[in-house]
Parts: C-alpha cells; sequence; structure tokens
C-alpha cells in the first residue's frame, strides 16, 4: 500500500464525515476548509486565492467524492512528498473530523479504551482495512489486530466470544467497519477483567509496532566508540536504522545506526564484565551491545536480521508485506473454497445425475419387463398366427403344384415351337452373318484401293508442290534477273546517253575543225590546184564522214539526217 492509498483512506473518513446528509456530496465551504488543513497538516505550500477561485460559492451546489478526486488529486497528492510532514498528525486531523460525528464511546466513561486510544486503533484499522470503499475489515484481520493486543498483554484472545460477535451479524462475515469495531472492543465482550491502562499499553504497543514499523524496542548496553565506556540506552528498532536515546520517552535522541542489506548481527563472546553481546556490522563500524538475558539477546538479533532482510529485499514495513501475504493466503483460501465448493457442487450434480440415472434405469427396466410380457404375448399370437398360415398355404401349395404342371406342360410345349423358330433364325442369322462378313470384306478392298489412291493423289499432290514451289523460286529467280537486266538495261541506256552525247561534242567539234580546215586551207589551195584534184579530196572527205555516221549507228546510236551528207 503506498503512500497516497494510506492519505486517501483517511480523507475519505472526513469527507463523509462533513456529507451530513449521506448523499455523497459536501458543500464547497467545507471543502474548501477541509483543503486548506490538509495543504497545512501535510507542508504543501498553496495559493489562497487559487483556493478560493476554486471553491468560490456559485449555483453549482455541493461537490461530490468523484467531483472532489481531481482537485485532491492535482493540487495535494500529486505534490505530497513522504517525509516532509508528520503522518500522525494529518491522521488526528481526520480522525478529529470524523470522530465528532461517527465515533460514540460510552457517556458514564465505561469504554474500555481512551479517545487517543481509539484514534490508534482507527489508524490500525485504516492500515488493515480493504483497498475498497466503504472501508472495512475482514474478519481474519480482526482477528488479527485482537490476538495482537492480547499477546502484547500476555493474555489470550478469547476466539469462541468473537466467532459469536460476529455471526450474530451476517454483514460481519464480508467485513466490518471502523465504528462497530470500536463498539466492540469499547463493549468489553473480548477484554474482559482487564485494566485499561493495560489495554492502552498494548494498543500503543501494537501502534508503535504496525502503524510506526517499529520491529523491537528496549534498553540495551551499548559500548561507546572513543572512550570504550558502556552505557544503557533505549533503543528502537525500525526497518531502516537502529535508533538509540537517553531514556525510553525518546526525547533526546543520541544516534542512530543506518541498515542496508551489508549489514549483518553476529553474536559475541562474554567479556568486559558483560555478557549476553552481540554486534551490527556495518560497512564503516561495529557496534557491540550487550543484552539483560539471552532470550532479549535472541529477539534483538533476529529482529536486526529481519530488518537487514526488509532491506535487501527493497521492503521499507515488515507490516505491510505480512498484510499483502496474509491477503494473498486470503485469496488463496477464498480460490480453495471456491473450487472446493465447485467441486460440492459437481459432486451434487454429479450425484443428482446418478440418482436420476438409476430412476430412468428402474424405469427402462420396468419397460424391459412389461416389453418382455408383451414380447411374449406377441410370439403366442404370431405362432398361432404362423400355425393357421402354414396350413392355408400347404393347401394353397398343393393347388398350386397341380396348376403347375398343367403350366410347365403347356410352357414346355411353348418351348419346343419356340426352339424350332429360334433354330431358324439362328441359320437366317448365319446367312446374313456371311453376307455381312462379305459385304465388309468387299468395304475393306474398296477401302484399301481408297487409301492406295488416295496415296498416290498424295504423293502426286506433293510432286505438284513440289512443282509449284520450283516453279514460284524459277519465277522469283526469273524475276530477280529480270530486275538485274533491266538495271542493265537501265545503266546501258544512261552509258549510251553518255556516248551520245560524247560523241555528238565529238562530231560538233569534227565538224567545226572540218570546216574550219576547209574555210583555212581550201581557199588557200584552190589557186594553185587543179580543178579535178580538189574535187577528188572534197569527195574522199564527204565520204569520210558518212563512212563514221555508219559506225555510229551500226553500235546503236540514231542518226538524224543532218548526219548523212549526200553527193
Amino acid at each position: 500500500m503506498d503512500l497516497r492509498a494510506e492519505l486517501l483512506k483517511s480523507i475519505w473518513y472526513a469527507f463523509t464525515a462533513l456529507d451530513v446528509e449521506k448523499s455523497g456530496k459536501v458543500s464547497k465551504s467545507q471543502l474548501k476548509v477541509l483543503s486548506h488543513n490538509l495543504y497545512t497538516v501535510l507542508h504543501i505550500p498553496h495559493d489562497p486565492v487559487a483556493l478560493e477561485e476554486h471553491f468560490r460559492d456559485d449555483d453549482d451546489g455541493p461537490v461530490s467524492s468523484q467531483g472532489y478526486m481531481p482537485y485532491l488529486n492535482k493540487y495535494i497528492l500529486d505534490k505530497v512528498e513522504e517525509g516532509a510532514f508528520i503522518k500522525e498528525d494529518f491522521d488526528e486531523l481526520c480522525w478529529t473530523l470524523t470522530a465528532k460525528k461517527n465515533y460514540k464511546p460510552d457517556r458514564n466513561g465505561n469504554s474500555v479504551v481512551s479517545h487517543k486510544d481509539a484514534f490508534k486503533l482507527w489508524c490500525l484499522f485504516n492500515f488493515l482495512s480493504e483497498d475498497k470503499y466503504p472501508l472495512v475489515m475482514v474478519p481474519d484481520e480482526v482477528e488479527y489486530l485482537l490476538k495482537k493486543v492480547c499477546t502484547a498483554m500476555n493474555v489470550e484472545l478469547n476466539c469462541c466470544e468473537l466467532d459469536d460477535y460476529l455471526s450474530q451479524d451476517p454483514q460481519h462475515q464480508s467485513g466490518m467497519t471502523v465504528w462497530q469495531f470500536l463498539d466492540l472492543v469499547n463493549s468489553g465482550k473480548l477484554l474482559r477483567g482487564i485494566e485499561r491502562e493495560a489495554v492502552s499499553m498494548a494498543i500503543e504497543e501494537v501502534y508503535q509496532e504496525v502503524i510506526e514499523d517499529m520491529l523491537k524496542q528496549g534498553y540495551l548496553w551499548k559500548k561507546g566508540q572513543l572512550r570504550r565506556n558502556w552505557s544503557e540506552r533505549w533503543f528502537t528498532l525500525k526497518p531502516s536504522a537502529l535508533s538509540y536515546y537517553m531514556s525510553e520517552e525518546r526525547k533526546e535522541k543520541k544516534g542512530s545506526i543506518a541498515l542496508d542489506k551489508h549489514c549483518c548481527v553476529e553474536v559475541l563472546p562474554d567479556r568486559d564484565g558483560k555478557r549476553c553481546m552481540f554486534c551490527v556490522k556495518t560497512s564503516s563500524r561495529t557496534y557491540e551491545m550487550s543484552a539483560s538475558d539471552t532470550k532479549q539477546r535472541q529477539e534483538w538479533t533476529l529482529a536486526i536480521q529481519t530488518a537487514i532482510r526488509l532491506q535487501a529485499e527493497g521492503k521499507k514495513s515488515l507490516h505491510k508485506d505480512l498484510k499483502q501475504k496474509r491477503r494473498e493466503q486470503r485469496e488463496q483460501r477464498e480460490r480453495r473454497k471456491a473450487a472446493k465448493e465447485e467441486e460440492m457442487q459437481r459432486l451434487k450434480q454429479l450425484q443428482e445425475e446418478k440418482e436420476r440415472k438409476l430412476q430412468e434405469l428402474e424405469l427402462l427396466k420396468e419397460a424391459q419387463r412389461q416389453a418382455e410380457l408383451l414380447l411374449q404375448e406377441e410370439e403366442q399370437r404370431r405362432r398361432l398366427q404362423h400355425e393357421e398360415m402354414q396350413r392355408t398355404l400347404e393347401i394353397q401349395l398343393k393347388e398350386a403344384e397341380q396348376a403347375e404342371m398343367v403350366l410347365k406342360e403347356a410352357e414346355a410345349e411353348r418351348q419346343r415351337k419356340r426352339i424350332v423358330e429360334l433354330e431358324e433364325m439362328q441359320e437366317r442369322l448365319q446367312e446374313a452373318l456371311h453376307q455381312e462378313v462379305k459385304a465388309r470384306q468387299d468395304e475393306e478392298s474398296v477401302r484399301y484401293a481408297q487409301a492406295r489412291l488416295l496415296s498416290e493423289e498424295e504423293e502426286k499432290l506433293k510432286e505438284l508442290m513440289k512443282l509449284k514451289e520450283e516453279q514460284e523460286e524459277y519465277i522469283i529467280k526469273t524475276q530477280r534477273e529480270k530486275q538485274v537486266l533491266k538495271q542493265e538495261m537501265e545503266n546501258k541506256s544512261k552509258y549510251l546517253e553518255e556516248a551520245q552525247k560524247q560523241l555528238e561534242e565529238v562530231r560538233e567539234n569534227r565538224q567545226r575543225v572540218d570546216q574550219d580546215v576547209m574555210v583555212s586551207i581550201i581557199p588557200a589551195l584552190l589557186p594553185h590546184l587543179p580543178l579535178t584534184p580538189l574535187r577528188e579530196i572534197y569527195q574522199a572527205h564527204l565520204l569520210e564522214r558518212n563512212r563514221m555516221a555508219f559506225l555510229f549507228w551500226k553500235s546503236g546510236f540514231p542518226l538524224r539526217e543532218d548526219h548523212i551528207i549526200y553527193f
């Protein structure tokens, strides 16, 4: 149980005390005062202006516990620091608010416990109560707390009277409220004949052990570190430290021994006039102490070892750990009880099922007996019917045999006629089969001839296809050759055209040259040559020119009219 849960339990009592009408809501003015007091005892700095603003009077009405929780968590519980306040002062504030309304001691002063002891029992109740609201303490924890108080007084708890008290009210089986618990203690039923001072001392001892985590306290002799002398001190052991004071009033603290998982406690032999010695070893120092007797030494060493074990396990409180273990044991018992009840219920169901099945079996047996009787009667009736039917069948069988003989004879005659008809039909069928076989043979011959012709046709078709392919190849080859020849003809035509052009140019040049020669030579020679030789030369020139024109024509060049010279 963490600090927040512990504080919430006490605050819950204060809130319910302010809920006068038991409606689950408290006025804002009362919550403002409660919050201010909580700030004070928890030593939390607060802003009065913000407090007034949050709980100002308006038309919203009172605030429920659920509506107060966000403010309580945010502005109070989230700011609480463990060790920064005195837990007892906080509990006294909440107890003062709730006791005024709920705690009703005997007005005649016959109460077993005082108001202060009631406050301590209230704190013990809160510590041992369940972590659910409204707060109750289960009967096991009630018995545990009362046993602790009785053990502190060296008396034994009367468990029978406690069981009788718890059995009077069925609601006590599920849990007891703190006011019912205080009424039980104040009634004196469980603490008869015990003085009030003894009860107060026992409650104080249990309160210190459970609430203040006081594992053990008492006088021990301690050896000093500097002067090495022995001094009697009042020691208090908590899980975190072993403190010692001048006296049991614990007003003047002389020192403290911090305990951790590295510490240890050892028993020492008697020496220096001291007996029942032991020491506590820490990482920095060894503390020697002496108890009054061997029993005290054993109790102190065991308690110190328990504190060291709690430190090693990281636990701050022995009784919180014990409470958790008891709760787990109760849960295990509840689970076992539930499992046992479930098993008993299952066994009961199985027993009921068994009885039901036995009843069904008896009914089945009775029904079987009735069925057997009916079966016997039915069998007797069937036997009589069978005998009667057998006699009737014998008579009918004889009549049927006679009629059957007549029918068989007629049937035999029909069978003989049928055989003759079948034999004739067989002969006709054989003849038809012979003809069919012959027709099949002819058909096979024709089919073979057709197959042969088809094969020949296929061969011819292949040859034709081959010839066609060859023709196509020849056509393609011819076309290619034609294209080549065409290309060659085109090339020759181009060549001839070029040659013709060149010939034309040569002819024109020759003609110009001849003309030039004739113009230049003949006029010069005419005066000197006779008329006959000049004519012969001119004719020879014309013949040569015609011969050249003939050669060109023979070569394929076309001739024009001006190429030929007539005489």
